[in-house]
Parts: structure tokens; sequence; C-alpha cells
């Protein structure tokens, strides 16, 4: 996950605080274990729906994991694994029906063993990354990649296929350094309804396991393999995009760590230079990003309110010029990042590994009543974002850069809401090996922009996010990614990978009876039926490609049109006709501020 703080909560983003409230647990229920429900960290699907269960289980040993998976496939009934902080966009968690059950990895938290000499650690699946890391360094050892937040749970970033960013060795997934897995699936009567299945490396079986979208079981126990603790040094810098898309298909084989972000109305982007040095280089540095820490929520609902603002009513001046600072402010606190845990005094920042690899302060302080909150905290009326993610082969990259520009360039206003969420962030991903992995070197792109707390209000410039994703989709053959996205990225997903069908096998025989799938992996899956819900706005909300002017806002005048650039994208519009291209006219002086 990746977020930015909005305009005005960055005026007091230098604020030290005492304390923060960690976000809430995602399972709630009425009665004790009973009449349940489960949502994602950002308290809504992409569909808006309330996901409920009549019971939940919070199993603390792996017998007491078994015994949850067989209860229900004992009762035939659905069953969905829930993570700590459910980090996943889409509806994964969700067993459908009220009839389901949720079984939580929250209590499954425990380091098993670390082996120091065979460099491995072995974790339940509950362990949020950022206790992994700890334990690992502890030991002298390094998880060697990972994703940039440490809220999630090993079990949940399996799931997903959860990554940070370097093609070198093994790659940045994380499910790359799996080397055995403990995975509790339903069985027959005659073997008590529920087995323990022992995963290791050459099984072909881990290949399914590892990147699972949780429909085979749940993960009992993880054992990675890890590489002797070292240092990294890291260094921020910002230029021009004239060769932007040159440098996308080889940033990634000339730093090992390293990614870029495109601020595309600035015409700006930021290289990360990453790259891992020796143990004994001098430094201790610290990635605390400033995105992950815990910030006053007056703060967040005074800048939440401003942007609503900004979106109903303002310009696209105002809005451009309110984009401008937080990338600035952001890069004059380093984003974060310190040499010494408290104080910046110049790149590079070298530090170790497990102190510069990931963060995210604000889901481990002390509770202070809501004072402060993670930026997205579902309980108050802060920041509400979509978050998109999808990757593109290595070798289309720079040709789909290339139409990025051109579509930035028909209407470079268009593009500020993404400068104000500090741009599209670009990630190197290697080929995996895992079925549902990613199926050959690639880069992905992920892009945060506003949604509206009001279910298919409309938002200026929708049209070009939109064809900017359905571009990827569909010229590029782009693969979403499976804890990201609205729902139509993920119509014919299951078919770009080549051995989806061999993933489908694994699945029927390990769950026949389908306890552990939904409709929701069904359709992911491409087993039936479709991810799209095709209704009145329903591209508004990127639940559909609009196919009628019904499906966007003809009453408010948004028209389902073709793209500007991309003309087999459908997006909904305020152009009346296919060919209108919003004319540049007051950008001079936006250039001159």
């Amino acid at each position: 996950m990746r977020t930015m703080l909005p305009l005005l909560v960055l005026l007091v983003i230098g604020l030290r605080l005492a304390g923060a409230s960690p976000p809430p647990q995602p399972v709630a229920c009425t009665k004790g274990t009973t009449d349940c429900t489960v949502t994602n960290v950002y308290g809504s699907f992409p569909d808006r729906t309330i996901c409920r269960a009549a019971d939940a289980s919070f199993p603390r040993t792996e017998a007491e994991l078994v015994a949850a998976v067989a209860a229900a496939a004992a009762a035939g009934r659905k069953a969905k694994a829930a993570t700590r902080h459910s980090h996943s966009f889409p509806k994964l968690a969700c067993p459908g029906g009220r009839d389901g059950t949720i079984i939580s990895t929250r209590f499954l938290n425990r380091t098993v063993a670390v082996d120091a000499a065979a460099r491995r650690i072995t974790v339940e699946s509950g362990v949020v990354l950022r206790d992994l890391i700890r334990a690992a360094a502890a030991a002298g050892l390094a998880l060697p990649h990972s994703p940039y937040w440490y809220g999630l749970t090993v079990g949940g970033l399996l799931a997903t296929g959860a990554h940070g960013s370097s093609l070198w060795g093994k790659g940045s997934a994380v499910h790359e350094y799996v080397v055995g897995l403990r995975i509790v699936t339903p069985a027959p009567a005659s073997q008590g309804f529920a087995v323990v299945r022992e995963l290791v490396a050459g099984d072909p079986d881990l290949d399914a396991a590892k990147v699972s979208l949780g429909v085979l079981g749940v993960i009992s126990q993880v054992t990675f393999e890890l590489q002797p603790q070292f240092k990294r040094s890291v260094r921020f810098v910002t230029r021009d995009d004239s060769d932007f898309a040159e440098k996308v298909a080889v940033w990634g084989g000339a730093h090992e760590f390293g990614d870029m972000a495109w601020l595309p109305r600035q015409g700006k982007v930021i290289y990360r230079e990453d790259d891992r040095v020796d143990v004994a280089t001098p430094g201790n540095g610290l990635n605390d990003y400033l995105g992950f820490r815990a910030q006053p929520t007056l703060g967040l609902l005074t800048a939440r309110a401003a942007e609503e603002r900004l979106e109903r009513n303002g310009t696209d001046i105002a809005r451009c010029l309110a984009a401008r600072l937080p990338p600035s402010l952001f890069e004059l606190q380093a984003y974060g990042f310190t040499n010494d845990g408290v104080f910046f005094t110049g790149w590079p920042v070298v530090g170790f590994q497990h102190r510069i690899q990931a963060s995210g302060t604000c889901i481990s302080s002390p509770e202070d009543g809501l004072l402060s909150s993670c930026t997205w905290d579902p309980r108050i009326r802060g920041p509400f974002l979509y978050n998109s993610g999808f990757s593109i082969a290595l070798s289309k990259a720079a040709a789909f850069v290339a139409d990025m520009m051109r579509l930035r360039d028909l209407n470079p206003r268009a593009f500020c809401d993404i400068d104000a969420k500090l741009g599209i962030l670009m990630r190197y991903v290697k080929a995996s090996s895992a079925y549902l992995g990613k199926p050959e070197d690639c880069v992905d792109f992920d892009v945060t922009y506003y949604r509206s707390y009001d279910d298919g209000e409309p938002r200026p410039h929708s049209d070009v996010f939109d064809e900017l994703e359905q571009m990827a989709l569909r010229k590029y053959g782009a693969v979403p990614h499976w804890g990201k996205n609205r729902n139509f990225a993920f119509d014919g997903a299951a078919a770009k990978y080549p051995n989806s069908g061999e993933f489908i096998k694994v699945k029927e025989r390990y769950d026949p009876d389908g306890i552990f799938s939904s409709e929701w992996s069904d359709q992911v899956l491409g087993i039936s039926g479709s991810p799209n819900i095709v209704d009145k706005r329903c591209a508004i909300e990127g639940l559909c490609v609009c196919s009628d002017d019904s499906h966007c806002a003809p009453e408010l005048g948004y028209f389902c049109r073709p793209g500007k650039l991309f003309k087999d994208a459908r997006v909904c519009s305020k152009d009346k006709s296919a060919a209108a291209v919003a004319a540049g006219g007051d950008d001079d002086l936006l250039d001159e501020l």
C-alpha cells in the first residue's frame, strides 16, 4: 500500500506525536464471535458493500486453526482468512453471503524458529512484516526484499504477491524467498475434515501456495530463506522527464533497489538510487516514511474537507496549484529518511536493511483516543483513496511510458491529482515460478488518486485516469496487482497467467468443494462470472468499463466516450464529442508559478 498526505496535513507533518490510534481491527462481531463483518483497512470495498459472516474464529495455535477449518468444512460453509490489518482493496477476505465464517490470523503471530547457520526463519502466517524483519535482524540476517509498508502479514503478502523493487537475484517479490510452508486445507470426513499440508522447496504445489489469493486454505507457517545482514545506501534525485521513457527500461538494472516516481504535470521524475553496500559502511539511517506516520486527526479532517471543495467546486488552476506543495514538502523533509534515526543531514542515507526496506510507525504507537491516526483510518472522514497497481512487461515499459506522456501532453492539468499524491510510482518485479506470480520481468505502476465518499460521484478528469488504466491493461497486456485495483481491472486477468490452469488444478485438489472460494475469487480466476458489475454509474466507480451513457452520469454531463489517445478505451467524459480535446489555455500561468 502506498498513500500520501493531502495539502493541509502536510503543513503540520513536522509535529512529533506522543501517540497515535492504531487502525481498527477489520473483523467486528456484535455478539461475541457471531454476527460479524469484515472489511479492508479503508473501511470500504470497491463496490461499497458490507461483507457479513455468521461467525468468526481467532485461532492461537495450528491445532485451533485445524479445528476452525474442519468446522467450516464439516458444515459445508464458506470460509475466508482475514489478516490483522486487511490491506487488500478487493474482497479477498469476504466469504460471501451471511452464512460464512471468517478465520482471523491475528493471534497466529509468533516467530517459530530462527536458524542463523542455515539462514532461515519460520514464522506463523499472522506475523506482520515489521516483526519478521526485526527477528531476522536480531540473528544477523535480512529478508532481501519486501513491500515498503510493514503492516502487512506474512499470509496476506503471500496471498497477493506483494513485492518491493528489484530485478536482481531472485527479484523483489517476497514469495520468491519462501522455502517451506504449512497450509491447512479442507479434507474428507475420514481425515477429520481438515489436514495440514507441508510443502518444501521443489514441491510443485509450492508454486501454487505461495501466491494463492487465499483460495487453497489458511497458511499456518512459512519458512523464508534469508541473507546475511547488509546495508543500503539511498539517495533521491529529481530530474526532468525528457528521457523518462528510456530510463524506465534500464533503471532496474542500474540499481538493485531502484525505483522512480513520475510527477506528470510538473514534468519531473524522482529517481531512487538505492544500492547494497558493505555492512561496515558507516551509517545507521532509518526510513520512517512521512505518509506512513501517524497524523493529527484534526489535520486529516481539515485536509479532506479542503480536498473535497477543490474536487467539487475548484478550478483546474486551483487544483494544480494545490498539487505542487506535497511533493515539495516531502522532498524538503527527505521523505522521512534520517541519517541516524533522528536527523537528516544529507544524502546518501546509509542504514541496515531492516531499517531501510519498510516502514509504518502509525500502526505501533500507543492509543491516544483518535487524537491522531493513520492517514487512511476509516473511523474518521479523512483521506479516501483509490489505489491501482498494474505490471507491464519490461520489454513494453518504454512504449507505455511514451504513451502516458502523450496522454499527459493532451491536457497536463488533468494529471494534477497524480502530482498531489506524489506521482506514479514504478517498481521492478522479476518473473516468478509462482503460478499466479508475475509471468515475466516487469515494471509495476502504482497510482493513487481521490475517491469520493458518495457512491457514484464523478471526479474531475476521471476519464484520463480510466483511459490510462485501460490502455495499460488492454493495449499493453498489463496484469493487475492482486491486492489493489477496482473491479474492471480483473476482467480476464487469469488468462494473462500462462500457469493459471495449473493453479486451478491444485485448487481443485486442495479444496474440491470450494470452501475457500467465493463469488469474487471465482470471477477473478475466470472460473465463473465476471468481476464487472454493470449498473447505473458503474464506470464512475470502476466497477465496469462503460458501454452506455447510463454507466456514467449523463444527468451531470458525463457520457461514455472513446479515449482521447487510446481509442479502444471507453471512459466517462464531459466531452460530448469523441474527438474533443481540452485546450491548454492557462497552462502558461501555471508554468510560471
